[in-house]
């Protein structure tokens, strides 16, 4: 199990936050200004930053594939072309974290209750501890089963869901990206 490491090493991972995906999310701006700033403290610790990006959606090099202006990855940090929601499935995403030694992973992204959810699921169901962070994710409005759910209550759905989320020897949580502990061996 990679989330039971004695000594914890974090990665930030930035989910789908591309031109194609996040025009109609609810407070982009704010996320996309938060993402930043705590992609910035990553860099500043020594933390792995690591850009997931759809494929399947936005075919590589069409305007929406391109990360949103505000991201602009460095050279060296690791980049993660998916084709699925899942950003485990058919990628090199394991193999990335495996060099790093990461059993931590910071989410970020868009959006809440596809990508962002699915990944943090499949990273809890494959070992790690996952930290959501609560203010960097978004996502749209949508009608589920015939019922209008706004973007905002969809977020705080998924914040919830990390918040409570339970599996033997992990840990898990939702906070707000000025608490999120990085380079600690705290999970928050």
């Amino acid at each position: 199990m990679y989330g039971s490491a004695t000594t914890p090493r974090t990665a930030v991972l930035v989910v789908d936050l591309q031109v194609g995906v996040v025009g109609d999310c609810v407070d982009v701006d704010g996320v996309l200004a938060r993402t930043v700033a705590l992609v910035d403290r990553a860099r500043a610790e020594g933390v792995p930053v690591v850009w997931v990006q759809d494929e399947q959606d936005f075919p590589r090099g069409s305007a929406g594939w391109e990360l949103h202006p505000a991201l602009v990855p460095v050279p060296g940090e690791a980049r993660v072309h998916k084709a699925y929601r899942d950003a485990f499935a058919g990628t090199d995403l394991q193999s990335v974290l495996a060099r790093t030694g990461t059993t931590h992973l910071v989410l970020t992204g868009a959006q809440s209750d596809y990508c962002v959810r699915t990944l943090g699921q499949s990273a809890a169901n494959a070992g790690y501890d996952v930290t959501l962070v609560s203010d960097c994710h978004t996502t749209t409005g949508a009608h589920l089963a015939g019922v209008w759910v706004g973007g905002e209550q969809i977020v705080a759905h998924v914040n919830a869901y990390f918040a409570g989320l339970r599996y033997p020897g992990q840990r898990f949580a939702a906070v707000p990206h000025d608490q999120v502990v990085l380079s600690a061996s705290v999970v928050a």
